[in-house]
């Protein structure tokens, strides 16, 4: 059996492209445990609703560009909490850390009970954001 006519005439439509916005906006994502317990070693900055650990990478690591990496354990609560939590933290870093991120260093958010999910969003980007202020201004 043949296709009709009218499937073989039809014009090929052009493959969708990713956004350059996108592709270069977001930092990439932790997901070696290494990497995980490097960040913990380091500098900490306590927020209200979540915890910020980084590091700067050796000169020996691959030091392009920002890292970040998301923590919620089973303290938060169950599944469906856990995972809130984490696409609260995604969004908080999609928001700030393409301005503020620097290149070379490991970022780790870390969910806190309670405070996590039900916290201000707003409130929770202006903690990051000041957040790294202190990081990188003690760095200097």
């Amino acid at each position: 059996m043949t296709p009709p006519e009218a499937d073989v005439a039809r014009p090929q439509a052009e493959p969708t492209k990713a956004s350059a916005v996108l592709s270069c906006a977001m930092p990439a994502t932790l997901v070696k445990r290494a990497d995980f317990l490097r960040a913990a070693r380091a500098r900490r900055v306590p927020c209200p609703a979540f915890l910020l650990q980084a590091r700067e990478r050796d000169a020996d690591e691959d030091a392009q560009g920002a890292r970040v990496g998301y923590t919620c354990s089973k303290k938060l609560g169950n599944a469906v909490t856990r995972n809130r939590a984490k696409r609260r933290l995604r969004a908080i870093a999609r928001e700030v850390l393409p301005g503020s991120a620097r290149a070379g260093w490991d970022y780790v958010l870390i969910g806190r009970p309670g405070a996590t999910v039900s916290c201000d969003f707003a409130a929770m980007c202006v903690d990051l954001e000041r957040a790294l202020r202190k990081l990188h201004g003690s760095a200097e």
